[in-house]
């Protein structure tokens, strides 16, 4: 995969120019058959028996039917390839940037003038309606929870989440890779859904059989659409 320096060298425009040309050669080569065939028709055509006119207009309404098609698919090609470059500037000016997206890993490290100072990367979530009680609980590699925190009463939205690298004793957790989960609730202490987002630093933008696709570091691959926040 390469990433995108120009949206000019988009191959997914490429290729929709490509499908509209194989569109118009098609559509030449249907007119001329039909020609042919109508110009034969009349030619052979049983004097005493000549084609009615409404045959023959009918099958004029039936190659401007399957013209209007064509027109539209190349309407739509078209309309295809300006989404597709906006998408493809957008996705360039995120480059350098944080974003949070569906995920839920967070990486812990410390300070290298004090390790009793930890640092941990952003992470988020995402609450689909208000919920009047949400707890994040966050797992070492072995899935064992360490920290509970519990959020005051939230509408929905995306929000970030600060965590300080300490367990609930207060005690400063070894560096490494961990884990959110998110558990809400509404007023009435149903479980509402609620999703854990992770963050990453876009390094590039690349195009892949998936589409445009973003690269996050450590944090993998991810489309335009998993964006939930750019910070």
């Amino acid at each position: 995969m390469s990433t995108v320096n120009n949206v000019t060298q988009n191959p997914a425009a490429n290729a929709m120019s490509l499908a509209r040309a194989q569109n118009n050669d098609l559509l030449g080569d249907t007119q001329d058959r039909f020609l042919t065939l109508l110009v034969t028709q009349l030619q052979n055509q049983d004097p005493l028996n000549p084609m009615d006119n409404s045959q023959v207009t009918s099958q004029i309404a039936q190659l401007s039917t399957v013209n209007g098609i064509n027109d539209l698919n190349n309407t739509l090609l078209a309309v295809a390839g300006q989404i597709d470059v906006s998408q493809s500037m957008q996705a360039a000016e995120l480059i350098g940037k944080d974003v949070l997206v569906p995920g839920s890993k967070i990486s812990l490290g410390s300070n290298p003038d004090d390790p009793t100072i930890k640092t941990a990367t952003a992470f988020g979530i995402d609450v689909i309606s208000p919920a009047a009680k949400i707890t994040v609980t966050i797992s070492d590699k072995s899935g064992k929870a360490v920290r509970q925190i519990e959020l005051d009463p939230l509408s929905e939205g995306v929000y970030t989440v600060d965590w300080d690298g300490l367990d609930d004793s207060g005690n400063a957790l070894p560096d490494g890779v961990y884990a959110a989960r998110v558990d809400a609730f509404d007023g009435d202490g149903q479980s509402i859904y609620a999703e854990a987002l992770t963050s990453g630093r876009v390094s590039s933008v690349a195009y892949s059989s998936k589409g445009l696709q973003l690269d996050l570091g450590l944090a993998g691959n991810y489309s335009l659409l998993d964006i939930r926040k750019i910070m």
